[in-house]
């Protein structure tokens, strides 16, 4: 069976952490969707990993990480990323596989996401401008170049043929700010790198090892607010980063999906520009930016940070068919005389617990509760029993307001840090 991991935020939950720390009870890893804009955090042995394309299981020995046809992978970017865990000591060679249906980014996608971003002025949409939307628009329009093609006798001319597309569109928003051959030039060194590599028909081979009862987990990228169906349009990415995501992005049926497991902040936190209803525009905000060291893993962009969101946690909830939820970063709310939840949302229209269609455009004034802080260092801490209670109410109160069992909590940034509830 299969047991998915996602994110209920925004994005940057702590995903890579909680992969790493699940692996040791499956035997194959799977990204499902995105691309190199995301940044997968983990910390042990006194060591910061940062992991971009590559599934979070890979430093676990004996499991296998498969990067999936739904994910959109930058060779340059994915060839740094291999050599830099290799440097570890790990058989990556042996222990990653990769989609020959995996979708390309080349150096034209990258300029085409600066030319776009630059040509919405002030109504950019926050893009990492490492070509993901470009290539998801060239794989729904039927342009794309995908990993099986390297290994093809004519991709050269199928590469061109893009490229040449590409640079009239350029050209059309009047962008000039580039040297494409001296991007070219570490692109193709990169494919002849991953040609080396185990590319191989995923959707077989998932299906395949799953009747021979292996356990996968699937890791998502970015979060479910962010996704292109049901985040908060058009400040989203270009991929589902829903549940539902894993069938398309790995080939598998619905049937072969077990657990859904659901990963959020204690508080909520955003990258780019787009609608923060919780948002903390004052010091406070700044304290919890700076306690939970809330700076991009990928870009070093400040994330925006503010209250636990309830209606946009339960939608995510909701639409995901999360089975059980692990809370994270709840050690750096400590030392807060009060903490607040926000339970609904009044607007023109009155007062309502749901997410809003038009969220990106309509005036939303959040209604908070305030509950009582915990004062203790909660990274100190390492079993549940221990905890204080105003922290466990506050995860009772979590777990009783989206139906859903809260089963781990994160107190830190190691592996070790991380505490079952039972």
């Amino acid at each position: 069976m299969i047991d998915v991991l996602l994110g209920l935020q925004w994005g940057d939950e702590g995903k890579g952490k909680i992969a790493d720390f699940l692996t040791p009870q499956y035997d194959i890893v799977a990204r499902f969707q995105g691309g190199p804009n995301a940044g997968h955090s983990l910390h042990f042995n006194n060591k910061k990993f940062v992991l971009n394309t590559i599934p979070s299981g890979i430093f676990r020995e004996n499991c296998i990480n498969l990067i999936g046809n739904g994910v959109v992978a930058d060779p340059e970017r994915l060839k740094k990323e291999i050599e830099n865990i290799a440097d570890e000591g790990i058989d990556i060679k042996n222990n990653l596989l990769i989609s020959k249906k995996t979708h390309l980014i080349l150096p034209t996608h990258r300029i085409l996401d600066a030319a776009n971003e630059k040509s919405k002025g002030d109504k950019k949409i926050g893009s990492t401008l490492r070509g993901i939307g470009p290539t998801y628009m060239d794989k729904t329009g039927r342009n794309g170049l995908r990993m099986g093609d390297i290994l093809s006798h004519d991709f050269n001319t199928k590469y061109n043929e893009l490229v040449q597309k590409h640079l009239k569109l350029i050209q059309n928003l009047s962008y000039s700010d580039f040297n494409l051959e001296e991007s070219e030039k570490p692109f193709f060194e990169a494919l002849d790198f991953l040609r080396t590599f185990k590319l191989i028909d995923s959707e077989y081979y998932i299906n395949n090892e799953l009747k021979k009862g292996k356990k996968i987990l699937a890791e998502g990228a970015q979060g479910s607010l962010l996704d292109i169906d049901f985040g908060s349009y058009p400040f989203v990415t270009s991929s589902n980063t829903t549940a539902g995501g894993v069938c398309t992005g790995l080939g598998v049926s619905p049937r072969s999906i077990d657990k859904v497991i659901g990963i959020f902040k204690a508080y909520c936190t955003r990258v780019g520009s787009g609608p923060f209803p919780t948002e903390l525009n004052d010091e406070l905000g700044e304290q919890i930016r700076k306690n939970g060291m809330e700076f991009g893993a990928t870009t070093g962009r400040p994330r925006r940070t503010g209250w636990l969101d309830l209606p946009a946690l339960n939608y995510s909830v909701m639409i995901n068919g999360v089975t059980e939820l692990i809370m994270m970063k709840s050690d750096v709310l400590s030392g807060l005389e009060n903490v607040k939840i926000c339970n609904s949302y009044k607007t023109s229209e009155g007062i309502s617990d749901l997410l809003p269609f038009d969220i990106a455009d309509k005036h939303i004034e959040p209604i908070y509760q305030s509950y009582k802080g915990w004062q203790q260092d909660l990274s100190k801490i390492n079993s549940y029993e221990d905890l204080p209670q105003e922290f466990k109410n506050y995860c009772n109160l979590i777990s009783e307001q989206t139906n859903c069992k809260l089963s781990i909590i994160s107190v830190g940034p190691d592996r070790e840090e991380t505490i079952y509830r039972e």
